[in-house]
C-alpha cells in the first residue's frame, strides 16, 4: 500500500495516513473484511515511526473503520447499521431555582456509591464512572511508563504537569477544535480538583454564581462550600435556557457561569455551536467568567461542536477536562485550559494545594496516548456504550411509567428520567436498593436539592443487567403510582 506523504504540511503524518486509508474504504478499493499491512510493513513503506502508524490505525479504530484482531492485525469494518433513536420527550418545567444557603448531601452520596462498589450483588446504575477495562493492557502499559520515567518517579514534577503528558493532551484537544498549548494546561487530581480551584480563584463569599439545573452535584457541594450564591437556570432538551440566563445575567450579575456543553451530567445533553456561541456573547456582555466542564468528552458516539473555549478570544472561559471518566477514576488525572492572567494564579495555587499529581499517574495516561491504547479504548468504550444505551431506552418503553420522560444522549455513561411528581423517590430508592439496584434521587443534582423527581441511570452495563435492573426500577416505581 502506497502512502503518499507531505512532509512539509503542517497536518500531523499520522493524520495523513488515516485521511488515504479512510478514502481508500469509501471508494470501496478496501473492502470490509480486507486486512490492512502490519504495522511494521506500513511504516517501512512509509518510512515513518512504527508509533506513527499505530497512531493512524488507532484513529481509524476510533471512527468504526477497522478493528483490530489479536495475533492478526487490523481489517477493515463492515459497514455499521444503526436502528433509529426516537427522539428525546424531555421537556422538563422551567423554573429557576434561587435556593437560601442549605446542606449538600454529595457527601453521602459519593461515599454510598463508592461502598457499594465493594459490595457482591449491588447494580450501581447512579454512578457516573466507566467500567473496568482490560487489566492486562494496564499492566503492560504501566511498566513501559516505569521503565522510560525510571528514577523520575520517585521526584516532585512541576505542578503544572509533566510536559509530555501537556503536549500530548494539547494535541487531543486540537483534534476537538480547541487549539491550547502545553504552556496553557496544567494538570490536575482529576476534573475535581480543577473545578474547585478556579471557583476558589474566581469566587468570593456572597458572590452569585450560575449554574444548569439540574447540573453536577460536585460542583454544587463546592460552591456551597465557598458560600456562593447559586442560580440554577433549567435546561431545555438543548441545554441552558438561554432566554432565563440573560434575563438573571442582567437582574443578578453573576460572577460566573458553570457549564458543560458536551455530555452534560446528569443529563447528556450537549449543546450545538449556536448555543455555545450565544452563551459566550451573554458573557461577555455582562462580564461573566464562565466555567466549561467537559468530563466525558471522548465518549461521544457522533461528531460534537468544538468546545466553548475554542470559541474564546478574550480569556473569558477556563475549560476543564479528565481522564478519569474516559480511562479509570483512580489514576486521577484531569487538567485545566487557562489562557491570561489566570495561568500563573492557578498554576500557583495548583502548588500550593497539593505540589503535583501523582508522577506515576501522570506517566501512565502519557503511555496510553503514546502508543494508541487510548483511543482503542475509547473506540471499545463508545462500542459498549452506544449498544447499552439502545438496551436501556427499550427497557425503559417497556418497563417505566407511561408519564416518565428521559433524555436520549448522543455519548456517556447515562441518560436523565423524568418521573412524575407524585412518586415518593426516597421511598423507591431504599426499595431498589433492597433488591441489589442502587439509584440516587435526582434532587441531589439541583441547588439545594429542590427540583423535580428524576434519575441518573448508567447504561455502561452488560444488556441483560440493564433489562433486569430496568424491571425492578419499573415495578416499583408503577406500585407506588396504583396506590
Amino acid at each position: 500500500m502506497k502512502i503518499p506523504l507531505d512532509r512539509r504540511s503542517p497536518q500531523p503524518v499520522y493524520l495523513q495516513i488515516r485521511q488515504r486509508i479512510h478514502r481508500l474504504i469509501q471508494s470501496g478499493t478496501l473492502q470490509p473484511g480486507d486486512r490492512l499491512p502490519s504495522i511494521r510493513s506500513l511504516a517501512e513503506a512509509a518510512q515513518v515511526n512504527k508509533l506513527t502508524v499505530i497512531e493512524a490505525y488507532s484513529v481509524l479504530e476510533a471512527d468504526g473503520l477497522i478493528y483490530a484482531r489479536p495475533g492478526s492485525g487490523y481489517f477493515v469494518s463492515e459497514p455499521s447499521v444503526t436502528s433509529p433513536i426516537p427522539p428525546s420527550r424531555f421537556a422538563p418545567s422551567q423554573e429557576v431555582i434561587i435556593p437560601d444557603q442549605g446542606e449538600m448531601s454529595y457527601f453521602d452520596i459519593y461515599m454510598a456509591s463508592v461502598s457499594a462498589l465493594h459490595q457482591d450483588g449491588v447494580t450501581v446504575f447512579s454512578s457516573g464512572f466507566p467500567h473496568p477495562h482490560d487489566t492486562d493492557i494496564l499492566q503492560r502499559v504501566a511498566r513501559r511508563a516505569f521503565k522510560e520515567m525510571g528514577a523520575l518517579l520517585f521526584n516532585y514534577d512541576l505542578p503544572q504537569g509533566q510536559y509530555p503528558l501537556r503536549k500530548q493532551i494539547a494535541q487531543l484537544l486540537v483534534q476537538k477544535g480547541l487549539d491550547a498549548s502545553p504552556d496553557q494546561l496544567i494538570v490536575t487530581n482529576g476534573s475535581m480538583q480543577g473545578l474547585s480551584l478556579v471557583m476558589q480563584e474566581i469566587v468570593q463569599p456572597g458572590d452569585w454564581v450560575i449554574v444548569e439545573s439540574p447540573t453536577f452535584h460536585g460542583a454544587l457541594a463546592v460552591l456551597q462550600q465557598l458560600g456562593a450564591r447559586v442560580i440554577g437556570i433549567p435546561m431545555t432538551r438543548d441545554g441552558m435556557n438561554l432566554d432565563l440566563l440573560a434575563q438573571y445575567l442582567h437582574s443578578h450579575r453573576p460572577r460566573l457561569i458553570y457549564t458543560i456543553s458536551t455530555l452534560h451530567n446528569p443529563t447528556g445533553i450537549t449543546t450545538d455551536l449556536a448555543h455555545r456561541q450565544q452563551l459566550l456573547d451573554l458573557a461577555r456582555r455582562y462580564d461573566c467568567r464562565i466555567l466549561e466542564d467537559n468530563a466525558y468528552e471522548g465518549l461521544n458516539f457522533d461528531p460534537v461542536p468544538p468546545p466553548i473555549k475554542a470559541l474564546d478570544q478574550d480569556d473569558f472561559v477556563i475549560y476543564a477536562g479528565t481522564f478519569t471518566k474516559t480511562l479509570m477514576p483512580g489514576l486521577r488525572v484531569g487538567y485545566l485550559v487557562a489562557t491570561g492572567d489566570d495561568y500563573g494564579r492557578l498554576r500557583e495555587r495548583k502548588m500550593l494545594h497539593d505540589l503535583c499529581v501523582s508522577t506515576a499517574s501522570q506517566a501512565i495516561v502519557s503511555e496510553y496516548l503514546a502508543t494508541g491504547y487510548y483511543r482503542r479504548h475509547l473506540a471499545q468504550l463508545c462500542t459498549r456504550n452506544l449498544q447499552g444505551r439502545g438496551v436501556m431506552l427499550q427497557a425503559l418503553e417497556q418497563y417505566f411509567p407511561a408519564e416518565a420522560s428521559w433524555t436520549v444522549p448522543t455519548g456517556g455513561l447515562f441518560l436523565w428520567v423524568k418521573l412524575p411528581d407524585r412518586l415518593p423517590m426516597q421511598l423507591v430508592c431504599s426499595e431498589a436498593a433492597s433488591e441489589g439496584i442502587l439509584v440516587t434521587p435526582g434532587s441531589a443534582f439541583f441547588p439545594n436539592l429542590q427540583g423535580y423527581p428524576a434519575m441518573r441511570l448508567n447504561f455502561s452495563f452488560d444488556a441483560e443487567v440493564i433489562e433486569q435492573g430496568m424491571a425492578i426500577l419499573g415495578r416499583i416505581m408503577k406500585r407506588h403510582l396504583a396506590t
